[in-house]
């Protein structure tokens, strides 16, 4: 099978997410910058020059090179800097995931993720340097305009995450992978359709027992159930809705109503 120079990695995983970016101006104290923990379904995203010192769940490291630091909202993390002009230069957002693809994505964040700013592509650098000149002077228009940009920074954040060669596995190897990408992109187009493990071999090009070795080598799960954890997060978002569970039966892809009830009533009890 050739790659697919066409296959589009990303735009169903984004519907999937349903991104909302903020840019946020953190309060710092001093020279250090506190994000405390919450609950919430989201990334904090800093955009670092350095020299600075990173801490989050327990461990450090320094940092002098641009780059991109991620932590979930569940991991508390402090950045601090020699001085106040070099912590001022970080910019940070929030990246709220309301959508059913959301915790497909928080899993590959477990851990803070350090992402250097090597040879960044020309969409990344533009926004970066558009970002930096609108903090310097205030403008016009300039909240609606930053958040606006804040969502072309996560665009190309997510890009540059999916050019890189990942060693640990998870949702941006599979994206990595043109064979593993054009399965992922079929389910998240159509995650409602009757996928089984030969038609998403099919996809990959593969034969059912590489695809399936493969595929669960780069994502660190089966298809069945990376495809079985996105119908779940569909339905209970649909119920969560008031839509009601024949509706949300229909958007996840179970045969009936019967099925998907004892697929909720056992994620309920785990």
């Amino acid at each position: 099978m050739e790659e697919n120079p066409q296959l589009d990695r990303l735009s169903a995983l984004l519907h999937g997410l349903t991104p909302r970016v903020e840019l946020v101006r953190g309060a710092a104290s001093g020279c250090t910058l506190d994000v405390p923990e919450t609950r919430e379904p989201l990334l904090h995203v800093h955009l670092l020059e350095g020299p600075l010192r990173l801490e989050a769940q327990g461990k450090l490291s320094q940092v002098s090179q641009p780059a991109f630091w991620i932590c979930r909202a569940d991991a508390a993390h402090r950045i601090s800097a020699a001085t106040r002009q070099t912590l001022d230069a970080v910019v940070s957002v929030k990246v709220h995931l309301d959508g059913p693809a959301a915790p497909l994505l928080l899993a590959d964040f477990a851990q803070p993720k350090l992402v250097a700013l090597d040879n960044p592509d020309t969409l990344l650098t533009h926004v970066i340097a558009l970002v930096r000149s609108e903090l310097q002077v205030r403008r016009c228009g300039q909240p609606a305009l930053l958040n606006r940009a804040g969502d072309i920074l996560f665009i190309g954040l997510l890009r540059h995450l999916v050019a890189q060669t990942h060693a640990a596995g998870g949702l941006f190897s599979g994206l990595s992978d043109m064979r593993i990408a054009e399965a992922l992109v079929a389910m998240h187009e159509a995650p409602q359709h009757p996928w089984t493990l030969e038609s998403l071999a099919q996809q990959a090009g593969m034969s059912r027992t590489a695809f399936a070795v493969r595929f669960k080598s780069t994502m660190n799960r089966a298809p069945g159930k990376y495809l079985s954890a996105l119908r779940i997060q569909i339905a209970q978002r649909t119920v969560k809705a008031g839509l009601g569970l024949k509706a949300a039966a229909r958007a996840s892809g179970y045969t009936n109503v019967s099925a998907l009830s004892r697929v909720l009533g056992k994620v309920q009890s785990e």
